[in-house]
């Protein structure tokens, strides 16, 4: 059975290679620093057989956006800065790449994003896409372009409340 936990010293990071070395050095050297600096958490998936293995994992922090930033239609009825949930990373092992992973973790992205938003406020979760192939890949979760920056998205918490009834 597979399940999402904090990632922690058990947790085997320098087997993990997602095929970028950014999010690898990331996850084997920073992510922990930062979750005991309360910075962000990164969280792991893993097999309960292989509990050590990291299949894939994300990263979640704060944020707050100018409001004009996301598009016009969510940001007419904020005040000027608003606070929001930011996926910061995510990355799935090249072995299990291609097998619906990202969506596990995207959709549990969603879900702690509106247990935040539930608990602290917030409109949405927001992502910097590395490339267009990123951007295309969360566009078909409902994310949209922040205005005047087209790698930069946002998915509101209705379309995330939407998505998970």
């Amino acid at each position: 059975m597979r399940v999402i936990e904090l990632l922690d010293k058990n947790h085997d990071r320098n087997g993990f290679d997602c095929g970028s070395e950014a999010l690898n050095k990331f996850l084997k050297q920073t992510a922990r620093q930062h979750i005991q600096k309360g910075i962000s958490r990164t969280f792991v998936l893993v097999d309960t057989e292989q509990p050590n293995l990291i299949i894939g994992f994300f990263t979640l922090t704060l944020c707050e956006v100018r409001a004009e930033k996301p598009p016009p239609q969510f940001a007419k009825k904020y005040p000027h800065i608003v606070p929001g949930v930011k996926l910061a990373r995510l990355g799935v092992d090249k072995t299990y790449q291609r097998q619906g992973i990202g969506e596990v973790i995207v959709i549990e992205a969603m879900k702690r994003a509106l247990v935040v938003s539930e608990n602290a406020g917030g409109i949405g979760l927001f992502v910097d896409a590395k490339d267009e192939f990123a951007r295309n890949y969360y566009e078909r979760y409902g994310f949209v372009n922040l205005e005047d920056a087209p790698l930069e998205l946002f998915l509101p918490l209705s379309a995330i409340l939407q998505m998970l009834d």
